[in-house]
């Protein structure tokens, strides 16, 4: 797949004095006090600024948080304590930028924070007029936010309409060319992994995928809707029930070809969605009409970890990322995962104890997302990347 990509602009040294526009994905999950509970996009984003401000240019970089309401700014939507932790990683001061459309100072060699972009009226729906505005402020425009990439708005698909020069950052970059490692020449068995709250969102990409691999896991929300269209009961679990007619075709298209969509066999379940809740461990069967599924129970882990460790290729998309990768070994443990898994949650939830929940499962499978509690900013799925260039090194050890 040919892309233009920032890397090749500023080797041919197209990037010097000019105006940079970043599109970043920021959208972190913070406490009630707005304290930052998981930073790792915010660190995978700073390569490429840093990127930016070493060739000289003019920096400008904005993301979402949270879904707030277009033209009615809240303090808790505000990127304030993004700008503060992007400081401190980049050693300098990051100045967040409110009212940015008409106009924004920055010199070269400077960077500045764009106030959350997903307040601006119209960034929701495209709108060609706050796209050209975008698109006027910079020479250069950057996509780095991989997990938005999907959706058409203002600030990810319209600004590269009008702009300049629109390229790739090195996140954005890392998945093409994931995806085209995945789709060209593949290890057969082909097993793809989707996670996430919503069927909704990712049915287009579960669609294509069930045409195309050997074997389809799907995690989080996503999930309990297929449990749904498997004809078990969830409870209160997040879904879409209004999108089990989807979910059963994803299921029989995988049939078609001999495979199958495998449905959990066992889950762990609490009454409420709270650190401090008791977890129960049940077969799906027997989900109450009062529980919350809050992730796949050892049973089901198991059969997961089988079929894992028979495929060829893995392509993983845990929220807002793609991976390719061969599954690691070594990693089973004859059943004691799961007592392990609690001893680390325990240990998260003493960290954090207001903050979000995230069940991690052996071998590296991201089956259910990071989840936050009442009234807490950001996303649900915060991308795990420990390291900026995890992406590129999955695809070598790959």
């Amino acid at each position: 797949m040919n892309v233009i990509r920032f890397s090749d602009l500023i080797a041919q040294g197209r990037v010097a004095g000019q105006r940079v526009f970043i599109r970043a994905d920021l959208n972190v999950p913070q406490d009630d006090d707005g304290r930052i509970t998981e930073d790792t996009r915010v660190r995978a984003s700073v390569p490429c600024i840093q990127m930016a401000l070493d060739a000289g240019a003019a920096v400008m970089v904005t993301s979402h948080l949270g879904r707030p309401t277009e033209g009615a700014f809240k303090p808790e939507d505000s990127l304030a304590p993004v700008a503060q932790r992007l400081g401190e990683l980049l050693g300098r001061d990051v100045p967040l930028v409110a009212d940015w459309v008409d106009g924004v100072d920055v010199k070269p060699g400077s960077v500045v924070l764009l106030e959350n972009c997903r307040v601006n009226k119209g960034e929701k729906k495209n709108s060609e007029e706050l796209a050209r505005k975008m698109a006027a402020l910079c020479d250069i425009f950057v996509h780095d936010a991989f997990g938005t990439a999907h959706r058409a708005e203002a600030s990810t698909y319209g600004i590269a309409q009008y702009a300049k020069v629109a390229c790739a950052g090195p996140l954005l970059a890392a998945e093409i060319d994931a995806i085209t490692k995945a789709l060209a020449n593949p290890k057969r068995p082909l097993l793809a992994i989707v996670a996430g709250s919503k069927v909704s969102t990712k049915l287009t990409i579960l669609q294509a995928l069930s045409k195309n691999v050997d074997g389809l896991i799907v995690g989080g929300g996503i999930a309990n809707t297929f449990m749904l269209a498997a004809g078990l009961k969830i409870g209160k679990s997040l879904a879409e029930p209004d999108l089990v007619s989807e979910a059963k075709a994803v299921i029989e298209s995988m049939k078609a070809r001999g495979a199958a969509v495998p449905i959990p066999v066992d889950v762990v379940t609490a009454k409420a969605f709270a650190a401090d809740a008791p977890a129960t461990v049940k077969d799906a069967a027997d989900v109450a009409d009062d529980d919350l599924i809050l992730d796949i129970g050892p049973k089901t882990a198991e059969i997961l970890a089988q079929q894992l460790k028979a495929a060829g290729t893995i392509v993983e998309r845990p929220g807002g990322r793609l991976r390719v990768r061969r599954l690691r070994q070594g990693h089973r443990d004859g059943g004691q995962g799961h007592q392990r898994e609690q001893r680390l949650q325990h240990r998260r939830r003493r960290r954090h104890p207001g903050g979000h929940r995230q069940v991690r499962r052996e071998g590296g499978l991201h089956l259910h997302r990071r989840r936050r509690l009442p009234r807490s900013a950001g996303r649900q799925d915060a991308a795990r990347v420990r390291d900026p260039a995890e992406a590129r090194c999955r695809l070598k050890q790959a």
